[in-house]
């Protein structure tokens, strides 16, 4: 299929994402290659592949099921982490953002994408995230089992619940009557599309303070307990949460948690209770609890009080190439 820069058509996603990158002039012909699709460029042969929302689990499970070695891989929007892993394998990449990282024979593309457009996730209400989180974590896909473990009124969480179904996370056989009932077939699908509303939610405050100690593990037992002893909420979360349910990262430079506030003067009277000083670049940073649920679903792992495990995912997907490394490796711990 001969195409140019200019037709769309019935043209492959993967290769209409990589001609969108490439310049104008650019002519090729496209064959279908079983799942992928091959690209034929002034005599240059390129097997391009697809990995869905580019994440590095998507990326990863597409290279270990590729029956030949890809020249590029293409996705709706790559990760760092994903991006890393393509560029350290000497295989190009592009997405729709319009970036793209290219060095294959004499085809040489870098192009920075377009930032991401929170306007697509804003009707994720901290209801619906709330909700999502509660059902990552067992609970059922009932208005009295999210009720119970968010917290949240009858209403939020049937609207929530509606939410959910209406965008195909949540599956029913039927509107109303007998096997209307709710159920969550792909938890993995759920969780890549609540992390992204959590990703795109506006940032809350939050307050660097001081933390003594070589051990910060155990530095922040020993703030908890303080907390404890004041009866005030809190819960680590990141890179320090997963250490201890999911361990990977062999070192721990900084910690986030989440307390009991709603302002800044809130947090800054939680680091009073606790006797800690604010301090730009502190190594550890209070912020509010995003979500009933957050609150009402952390739980005691080795004396920390630690985050929902889907939280703690969602956060580290934040922190950086390695961060999401760490989030993949508690999805496979947790999910088994």
């Amino acid at each position: 299929m001969p195409v140019s820069q200019r037709m769309t058509g019935s043209v492959p996603r993967a290769a209409r994402t990589l001609l969108d990158v490439l310049p104008r002039s650019v002519d090729a012909e496209v064959r279908e290659h079983g799942t992928s699709v091959e690209l034929v460029m002034a005599d240059q042969r390129l097997l391009v592949g697809w990995a869905g929302d580019g994440s590095l689990r998507g990326v990863r499970q597409l290279l270990d099921q590729g029956r030949e070695e890809f020249h590029i891989v293409t996705a709706r929007r790559l990760s760092p982490a994903a991006r890393a892993l393509l560029s350290d394998g000497g295989i190009g990449w592009a997405d729709q953002s319009g970036a793209a990282e290219i060095a294959v024979g004499g085809i040489v593309v870098s192009r920075e994408g377009r930032p991401n457009d929170p306007a697509r996730l804003t009707r994720w209400t901290p209801a619906v995230v709330a909700v999502a989180e509660a059902l990552l974590c067992g609970a059922q896909a009932t208005v009295a089992a999210t009720k119970e473990a968010t917290g949240l009124s009858a209403g939020s969480c049937t609207n929530a619940l509606r939410f959910l179904t209406d965008l195909g996370l949540l599956a029913a056989d039927a509107k109303r009557g007998r096997g209307s009932a709710r159920r969550l077939d792909d938890p993995d699908r759920l969780l890549d599309a609540y992390a992204a509303a959590v990703d795109a939610a506006k940032p809350a405050p939050a307050l660097q303070v001081g933390l003594q100690g070589r051990d910060l593990l155990e530095a922040l037992g020993e703030v908890g307990a303080a907390w404890d002893s004041r009866g005030i909420g809190w819960a680590a979360t990141g890179v320090a949460a997963a250490a201890v349910i999911a361990p990977l990262l062999t070192s721990i430079s900084s910690i986030e948690v989440y307390v009991e506030a709603d302002t800044p003067a809130g947090l800054d009277a939680r680091a009073g209770d606790a006797g800690l000083r604010p301090i730009a670049g502190g190594r550890l940073t209070l912020r509010p609890f995003p979500t009933a649920s957050t609150s009402n679903l952390a739980q005691r792992h080795e004396g920390l009080c630690i985050a929902p495990w889907s939280r703690v995912y969602a956060d580290l997907r934040r922190s950086g190439v390695r961060g999401e490394e760490a989030a993949e490796h508690l999805r496979e711990v947790v999910r088994g």
